[in-house]
């Protein structure tokens, strides 16, 4: 099936239209006309090749949702019309241990990423959501209740949501009524963060370099601000806190943080700065801190999170854009010029 898309061909190239080739619809397909896709700043660094291994030319999105055009013969997840979704892969071995466990991001052969990937066959390169149609197996999308009435807000927590939703649900972090989060960074994903962590009903305090966001912080469900630059501010936060989610990309100096959580505390890191992070042993050691990353969530945790947001009217807090808009969509995300997540209004590529 030619499908209209937009992406680039080199590093340094434009944005511009293309065509690209989607499969035929097999059994156990689901064909999806996609309405709107999330700008993610993987998505960038894709495009750029900054994280290298960019297979050019390459179409990024992996915030999808849309509409069921077409499902194959031995579909039973689906039917023509429904709300549908599509995140960050759309395949894997569902063999191996961690895709038995529904962990299918860890795939041990390799999971088959939305876009810059292939399919199962290796070969097959994969095309993201800058594109008017998809087409993945039933078991890799995620149905989307109709009860939404934000479609575009909805698009980014196909990865956004449950990239924040998975460490506050996950056993290490117990977030719930009467326990303290601290939410490192309110951009796209730490705007999502404080919306889950006061939702579950945990106290949030964010944690930010901006003094100017402390409105927002606090309209989207935080009861405490402080400007992480404030060495007096953070210490007198020491000690107080039972999980720290940090979301920051930049390279930053994590030891203020450790040094905030309780004992046992939590330190959650799904940012990913491009250089390492540094801490001393003792500053886990002396409370018995834990430090540990968290990547996504698998179809089945990824449904919850639908689900849940569905029943508690959470979505992202968009801009929504043209496709020819996605070249200044992304120097303004370098800049964390938007609230708080650029969505594409798919309609837009043929125009």
């Amino acid at each position: 099936m030619q499908t209209l898309a937009y992406g680039v061909d080199s590093a340094q190239g434009e944005f511009h239209p293309m065509t690209i080739t989607r499969r035929n619809v097999a059994d156990h397909d689901v064909a999806i006309d996609i309405m709107y896709c999330g700008v993610c700043h993987s998505d960038i660094h894709t495009a750029r090749n900054e994280w290298s291994g960019t297979k050019y030319p390459v179409v990024p999105g992996h915030e999808i949702l849309g509409r069921v055009s077409k499902v194959g013969s031995k579909v039973t997840k689906f039917k023509e019309g429904d709300l549908a979704g599509v995140g960050c892969f759309v395949d894997s071995c569902r063999e191996c241990e961690n895709c038995k466990g529904h962990e299918e991001q860890f795939c041990a052969q390799g999971v088959s990423f939305t876009y810059n990937g292939t399919e199962r066959d290796k070969k097959t390169p994969t095309y993201g959501g800058y594109s008017t149609h998809i087409v993945v197996d039933q078991d890799y999308v995620i149905k989307v209740p109709e009860t939404f009435t934000n479609l575009q807000g909805v698009a980014p927590l196909l990865c956004a949501g449950i990239t924040t939703y998975s460490p506050l649900r996950a056993h290490q972090s117990k977030v719930g009524p009467g326990k303290r989060v601290g939410i490192v960074g309110l951009g796209g994903l730490g705007h999502m963060g404080v919306k889950f962590a006061a939702s579950m009903g945990a106290d949030v305090t964010v944690f930010s370099t901006s003094p100017g966001k402390e409105s927002d912080a606090k309209k989207l469900g935080a009861t405490h601000f402080v400007i992480s630059k404030d060495e007096n501010a953070m210490k007198a936060i020491e000690n107080s806190f039972d999980l720290i989610l940090d979301t920051v990309s930049a390279t930053h100096d994590v030891i203020p943080y450790i040094k905030a959580l309780k004992t046992h505390g939590v330190y959650a890191v799904v940012g990913a700065p491009p250089e390492p992070f540094k801490v001393a042993s003792f500053n886990l050691i002396f409370g018995n801190k834990t430090v540990y990353g968290s990547l996504i969530g698998g179809t089945k945790e990824t449904q919850e999170m639908i689900d849940y947001c569905a029943a508690h009217n959470i979505v992202s807090e968009v801009e929504v854009i043209k496709a020819s808009q996605i070249h200044e969509a992304y120097e303004r995300t370098l800049k964390s010029d938007v609230k708080y997540r650029f969505v594409i209004d798919i309609k837009s590529l043929g125009k």
